[in-house]
């Protein structure tokens, strides 16, 4: 019995012990992140304490504590909005195709890329593929009104086809607007996202190639028995980052490409705590619906989490 007081008293001591050769050992490292880790305190984890405007009335110019409490008044007022459920369900649309298209088609341009065999050409591809990153939202729906706008591009070649006799409202009808935005997110970001598999691609053993051609796999079967579970656990991990974002379904796409013709399709949660908290001054309601938004996606990390590390042993804990 005195054996496992002792061994019982010992664990800690030696679980700091190995933490702390673990940051010595690592010390620089340590040492190099420090101004990065201020940052993330200051500008992330201190203006979290605003969250509690969430639960008060707050009003701006006073002192938050002397606001008045109102409990889950205002998370109440957001669930039983006549526009909760509609922008609810263009949140989990809009996030649901861009996980679908937008998660897959990197993957997919990825083993394109690598499948490339002139090594300029690649470069090239891979430039261009990832240059739409870069452009700002601004421009993008500059260029979708050029394109797609009754008298953009596109209707006034199909009228002096013959296609059709009148424009079509590509960007005034809201039955085209779940399809144009996750298109357009898909092309921006689609090149960015690449780079990341491409790396891990090039992480794929060698061996493995030639131990493929010599047991008969053509490209189709290099592709699907090595590098796609070779790359698997960076699939894994940025699939369950991507599970968190399921509710950030986009703000200023929908603000410069959306309007009050489409507004029933491209209403979503961040456009909506900004028109109705911002804008209109009640900054608690806006906190309430962000906090609401930022609780589901951590339950959704974390729970997609345990399930991948249950099934398929990768996860990012």
């Amino acid at each position: 019995m005195n054996t496992e007081v002792v061994q019982a008293s010992t664990q800690p001591k030696s679980r700091f012990e190995h933490i702390k050769r673990t940051v010595y050992k690592e010390r620089q490292l340590w040492l190099i992140s420090i101004p990065m880790i201020i940052w993330v305190i200051i500008f992330s984890y201190i203006p979290m304490t605003g969250i509690i405007i969430a639960f008060m009335k707050y009003i701006p110019g006073k002192p938050i504590l002397s606001s008045h409490w109102v409990g889950l008044k205002n998370f109440e007022m957001f669930f039983h909005s006549p526009d909760f459920w509609n922008i609810l369900r263009n949140t989990l649309a809009i996030s649901g195709l861009n996980m679908l298209f937008g998660f897959t088609a990197p993957i997919i341009l990825a083993l394109l890329i690598n499948e490339l065999r002139l090594r300029v050409f690649k470069r090239v591809v891979q430039t261009i593929s990832y240059l739409p990153h870069f452009i700002s939202w601004v421009v993008v729906a500059s260029i979708l009104f050029a394109i797609l706008g009754n008298e953009g591009f596109l209707n006034d070649m199909l009228m002096r086809l013959g296609f059709i006799d009148k424009p079509i409202a590509f960007l005034g009808e809201g039955k085209y607007f779940w399809g144009l935005i996750t298109a357009t997110n898909v092309w921006k970001d689609v090149g960015w996202a690449t780079i990341i598999y491409l790396s891990a691609i090039a992480g794929v053993d060698s061996e493995q190639y030639d131990a493929g051609k010599v047991d008969g796999l053509g490209r189709f079967g290099i592709v699907w028995h090595i590098i796609l579970p070779s790359i698997r656990p960076t699939i894994v991990l940025l699939f369950i980052l991507g599970i968190g974002g399921i509710l950030n379904a986009g703000f200023e796409q929908q603000l410069l490409i959306g309007n009050s013709q489409t507004r029933e399709y491209h209403e979503v949660i961040d456009t909506y705590a900004y028109k109705y908290g911002i804008q209109l001054g009640n900054y608690s309601y806006g906190a309430a619906i962000g906090l609401f938004k930022s609780v589901i996606s951590l339950v959704l990390v974390l729970t997609v989490n345990r399930i991948s590390k249950k099934k398929l042993d990768t996860s990012i804990l």
